[in-house]
């Protein structure tokens, strides 16, 4: 690009995040770069937005004068508020995080941080989830020094429509670690481990805890690579969804059984 890239900064730890911090940090000097992020944390969204409520966003201050807003709602709502209101075009690219805990394997499928990148992706925009391992860092060491190498790369090696990036950080020391992957998705999810408490009444409320479930992972996959000392980084597609060798197989069948059951429909000339 001959000309500063436009970038959208959002997470879903929320606007006072220390990750935040560590996303804009190291983006703010080859970017012109704007911030809008959750008023509170919004951990486990995924890309859900709010229907039936205003969204409420307010300006606020930020270090070297960068735009920056909290907006009432998820990181999705962040990135529509962003689109529809705030910015007078859309951004060159849209990135998010850096969250606080692992957002590879399935957990994807619960992550606000990769949420927000998944609207950008629905018009269009790339964007890349980063995360660091460690879901009880305050400090995300050795983030900064690799995010700009990603981020000029895909600036310069454009992502494909329909899909995003997402980066997980190991938790090991900056002399532990090995390099970059490209890798595949693993299967680790968190499973819940619940705690009941019952009030009386009939009323109980119900805290969701939870640990990392035990799978075999694939060698190239991100959760096995994490564990090696690997910067992970996975391509999630989202632009088609349909499992299309079930459609081949099954839709012959499924027509052939279920329509028998409807009578035959003559239409007048």
């Amino acid at each position: 690009m001959s000309q500063k890239p436009r970038i959208l900064i959002t997470n879903d730890d929320g606007i006072n995040a220390p990750g935040l911090k560590k996303l804009w940090e190291p983006v703010k000097d080859f970017a012109d770069v704007f911030i809008v992020a959750p008023s509170t944390e919004q951990s486990g969204v995924g890309a859900g937005i709010t229907f039936f409520k205003p969204v409420h966003f307010e300006k606020v201050k930020w270090v070297d004068d960068t735009p920056a807003w909290k907006v009432g709602g998820t990181p999705a709502d962040c990135v529509k508020v962003a689109i529809g209101a705030l910015l007078d075009s859309p951004p060159d690219l849209i990135i998010s995080g850096v969250n606080k805990g692992s957002n590879a394997g399935r957990n994807v499928l619960y992550s606000g941080t990769v949420g927000g990148v998944i609207e950008g992706v629905l018009r269009k925009i790339p964007g890349i989830a980063f995360s660091y391992s460690d879901g009880d860092t305050a400090h995300y060491p050795h983030v900064k020094k690799f995010i700009p190498s990603l981020i000029k790369h895909f600036l310069e090696h454009p992502i494909a429509d329909g899909t995003l990036m997402n980066v997980n950080f190991p938790h090991v020391a900056d002399e532990m670690i090995k390099g970059y992957r490209m890798a595949r998705q693993g299967k680790s999810l968190w499973i819940e481990t619940p705690e009941i408490n019952n009030q009386g009444d009939g009323v109980s409320h119900y805290h969701m805890r939870g640990k990392p479930a035990e799978y075999t992972e694939h060698s190239e996959s991100d959760i096995y690579l994490l564990n090696k000392g690997y910067i992970t980084v996975v391509p999630i597609h989202i632009d088609e969804l349909t499992d299309h060798s079930l459609l081949k197989a099954h839709k012959p069948l499924f027509d052939e059984l279920l329509n028998a059951s409807f009578p035959p429909v003559h239409f007048q000339k």
